[in-house]
């Protein structure tokens, strides 16, 4: 879909709406790489992600006849990949309440390449800041990770999240200070 105008997409949209593969397959392309990212972030690891952005396509191919081609088909695809994030979040909870899932641990493994040790220790912050982020209450964790790192204006995500503007504005205003909070304390 690089190059094409907005209306190209309307008419991509339309011909996935009846049924056309080929079509909702050109769209799932062009938007699976921007909503792997916004899964990833909110899951915490990569695995976790690529299984909220495949359920979050199916559903969208099973809901397609019912959007709505007035609006946006990004923030809509976002909106339901939140939904599946939810979804495998409260999966997670229930599986660590009953004790099922095992320690999800990211390891990492040495490099013999110059700088390892730089390397070894600039992942290790990043899993941290990750895992920080991970651990933000998810009421702040979702406006923050659409807004500060997926680059969703705060209208969009107030859109995505079914909420006002100035509770995107809170709750981001919240998540930074507690994020602050925890890496003054590092």
């Amino acid at each position: 879909m690089r190059g094409e105008t907005l209306e190209d997409e309307k008419r991509i949209v339309a011909s996935a709406r009846i049924g056309g593969r080929a079509a909702f397959d050109q769209l799932a392309r062009h938007y699976a790489p921007g909503l792997l990212v916004l899964a990833e972030r909110m899951m915490g690891n990569s695995a976790d992600g690529e299984d909220a952005v495949q359920d979050a396509l199916a559903a969208a191919w099973l809901a397609l006849r019912q959007f709505d081609q007035k609006r946006p088909l990004g923030p809509w695809l976002a909106t339901i990949t939140m939904n599946k994030c939810r979804d495998g979040l409260r999966r997670r909870r229930l599986a660590l309440f009953f004790h099922i899932d095992g320690s999800e641990q990211d390891y990492v493994i040495p490099d013999d390449r110059p700088g390892q040790e730089r390397e070894l220790v600039s992942r290790q912050e990043l899993a941290r800041v990750k895992r920080e982020i991970s651990l933000l209450p998810q009421k702040f964790r979702e406006p923050f990770v659409l807004v500060a790192l997926e680059s969703y204006s705060q209208a969009e995500a107030a859109q995505i999240l079914g909420i006002s503007e100035k509770a995107v504005e809170t709750r981001i205003y919240r998540a930074r200070n507690s994020l602050k909070e925890k890496f003054e304390k590092f």
